[in-house]
């Protein structure tokens, strides 16, 4: 289990994350939502060594990871999709998932072709060439190949149509049953989170200001109306 205590940090002088107390859970998908601004991004990026943690704690499996290297983080299982999917273009499919394996060498599993089967057919197309949907699920891809055990995502369906959501949902639930890995989600689509997520937080102006079971999350929940103003 990640555990995060009493988190703070920012940029510069400025404080984002204001004392974030968060368990992720093993093996389950916990989602973050909320607003705009509030710091969900901040918080990845903190998790994944690419801003430092001004004061409190992050342990993994009890070990403290709270001002570990990125590199070091990916050694130890970490692995990050950011916003915006930054694929490289100019790369074949191939060549982007063969830079997935770089934090622990070896060959791509055979599982990533099963639960990507459109990756396969395009192995030898530049990414910049593929759709959206199918850009996204290539950065996805790319940070399964090294098969870590805990895989940070930031709004992986932003921008995406319906029937590509629903496949990021079935890749998701897939990974946890098949590899019981261990997922946290920042993302602002409900329904997605609704299908996919044991546990869902809500964060305020860089706090935890409550949290639910991911299945009891609708458009008409008052936890829904107060953090998101849906």
């Amino acid at each position: 289990m990640l555990e995060i205590r009493d988190l703070r940090a920012g940029y510069g002088q400025s404080m984002v994350l204001n004392g974030v107390n968060l368990n992720i859970v093993h093996g389950a998908v916990t989602a973050l939502l909320g607003r705009n601004g509030m710091g969900k991004t901040t918080l990845c990026r903190v998790l994944m060594g690419l801003l430092p943690v001004t004061s409190g704690t992050i342990t993994l499996d009890n070990d403290s990871i709270s001002h570990m290297a990125p590199h070091r983080l990916a050694r130890r299982g970490l692995a990050y999709v950011p916003q915006g999917r930054n694929i490289f273009g100019r790369f074949t499919v191939q060549e982007n998932l063969d830079l997935g394996l770089s934090a622990r060498g070896g060959r791509i599993p055979p599982h990533i072709f099963e639960w990507f089967p459109m990756l396969a057919e395009l192995r030898g197309r530049r990414a910049g060439t593929l759709s959206g949907g199918e850009q996204q699920m290539l950065a996805l891809a790319r940070a399964l190949v090294a098969e870590p055990s805990l895989l940070i995502l930031d709004e992986p369906s932003e921008g995406l149509q319906p029937s590509r959501v629903t496949a990021i949902g079935d890749v998701l639930l897939r990974i946890v049953a098949d590899k019981r890995v261990t997922v946290f989600l920042v993302e602002q689509n409900l329904a997605l989170v609704r299908r996919v997520a044991a546990i869902a937080a809500f964060l305020v102006d860089g706090v935890i200001a409550g949290g639910a079971a991911g299945r009891d999350l609708s458009p008409q929940s008052p936890l829904i109306h107060r953090y998101l103003g849906l």
